[in-house]
């Protein structure tokens, strides 16, 4: 830009300054948007993926367990009775599980905070520059 002083340019430069700066301010804050949300989400994804690997894993390893435990019981109990108790008891500790991990995943933040926090200043700067 020139060194000339702003109050001898038109007033049409002046405002197609205006238009082209917040064009270029508008598409910098969308890439900004569009960076945090992809990295908040990739590591909600990344997260989500071990918690459901391990819980496939530990479904395997669980259900041989619980078997062995049924067959236990069932020596000083009916059958029924012992895979009543256990299905009881593991049905238990998995509401339990699903609740933790569904008040873990409500407290992630989505929003794209810093996105919010640069339009605003944004803001405040449009109207500087207008008056």
């Amino acid at each position: 830009m020139q060194d000339v002083d702003v109050r001898e340019r038109p007033l049409t430069d002046l405002f197609g300054d205006l238009v082209r700066e917040l064009g270029v301010l508008f598409h910098n804050e969308l890439r900004l948007a569009k960076t945090e949300m992809v990295e908040k989400t990739s590591t909600v994804g990344r997260n989500v993926g071990l918690v459901s690997a391990g819980g496939a894993l530990g479904l395997a390893g669980v259900l041989a367990l619980l078997g062995a435990v049924i067959l236990v019981l069932s020596n000083v109990m009916p059958l029924w009775f012992s895979s009543l108790l256990v299905g009881l008891f593991v049905t238990s500790i998995g509401y339990f599980l699903i609740q933790k991990g569904l008040t873990a995943l409500r407290q992630i933040d989505l929003a794209p905070r810093e996105t919010v926090q640069t339009l605003k200043e944004d803001k405040q700067w449009v109207k500087e520059r207008l008056q």
